[in-house]
């Protein structure tokens, strides 16, 4: 089969288009003919091995597994021996390791059947990025009804996520990006959208029961400054900072003395569930929550999709099709 892979760390000049063999599969596993692949922060963390943090986890020399991709959507080619909630040629999306190929093994539990509004180009943006919306709202941040909420990054993979689910929540939902997001950002629902170029959300009179920050790249103590009283800032993610810990450092900082305090620091690292994808599953359908996709590429452009994301442009998210 077809696969994009890397044997070392490094720019996205490091991928290559290869024949490889056809994964194979274990009880609780299926196997899925690939239509549609995401591409989310992880990729790229995964390439480079920056920060060196990700290098303890994955591979100190070179990635234990050498194809990328997490975000997944396609149709199920074979099941292992324990899978009940699943048969061949049912379509599929959710989280697997080696997306861009033609040919991924997953987890069932990390499966979920196709919502059926949407097209499998349209699900393979959803998994990744709508997780992380998901938990840093409602699991982490504990979204109310009612409540203004402030989303950093608004325009971006997670945080158009971010803004349909906190409407979705019934929260009163500020978006900050830059000047050529601004329209997308009030077009899926946001009743503000603060263009950071021109405007510091924090010199505002306005304060937010809930900010969660996914872009801004300033320190917590600026943050801060636009929380309520008793507000809660969730950090996603990590990114940012130095090459050997990327944007943690003072995330652990502030995360240790976030207890003796008013206003709650939270940072959230964020996994695939099958209960958050039953309730993204229910919020599509619904008509609630719709995935933003920027461009799609096929799977032989991987590295130029991957430099586009780095610039910073997509409104939304990148897809790969297979």
């Amino acid at each position: 089969m077809k696969a994009i892979v890397h044997d070392t760390y490094g720019p996205p000049e490091v991928l290559e288009l290869r024949d490889i063999a056809k994964p194979c599969i274990g009880d609780d596993d299926v196997l899925i003919r690939v239509h549609a692949a995401g591409l989310d922060p992880s990729v790229w963390h995964l390439m480079t091995g920056l920060p060196y943090l990700v290098r303890m986890m994955f591979g100190l020399r070179k990635p234990k597994t050498p194809v990328r991709g997490w975000d997944v959507s396609g149709v199920v080619e074979a099941i292992g021996e324990n899978v009940k909630d699943f048969r061949p040629g049912d379509e599929v999306f959710g989280s697997c390791r080696g997306a861009f190929a033609e040919y991924a093994s997953a987890r069932a539990d990390r499966l979920m059947l196709k919502p059926a509004n949407l097209t499998l180009e349209q699900a393979a943006a959803v998994t990744v990025s709508a997780c992380t919306a998901l938990q840093a709202l409602h699991n982490t941040g504990n979204v109310q009804s009612g409540q203004h909420v402030l989303i950093i990054g608004a325009g971006g993979g997670v945080g158009t996520f971010a803004v349909q689910i906190a409407k979705a929540f019934g929260a009163k939902v500020t978006g900050v990006c830059s000047t050529t997001k601004t329209d997308l950002v009030r077009s899926i629902g946001a009743d503000y959208a603060i263009d950071y170029s021109r405007e510091d959300f924090a010199d505002r009179r306005q304060r937010y029961d809930l900010i969660l920050d996914m872009a801004s790249n300033r320190s917590v103590s600026h943050l801060r400054r636009a929380l309520t009283p008793r507000g809660t800032l969730v950090a996603v993610g990590g990114e940012g900072g130095g090459r050997w810990f990327g944007g943690l450092g003072e995330s652990l900082v502030w995360l240790a003395l976030s207890p003796f305090m008013r206003r709650k620091f939270r940072l959230l690292m964020a996994s695939v569930r099958k209960e958050d994808l039953q309730t993204l599953k229910e919020l599509i359908e619904a008509g609630k929550v719709r995935p933003v996709i920027d461009r799609t590429y096929p799977l032989s452009e991987v590295p130029e999709a991957i430099r586009s994301w780095e610039r910073g442009h997509a409104r939304g998210k990148v897809v790969i099709t297979v």
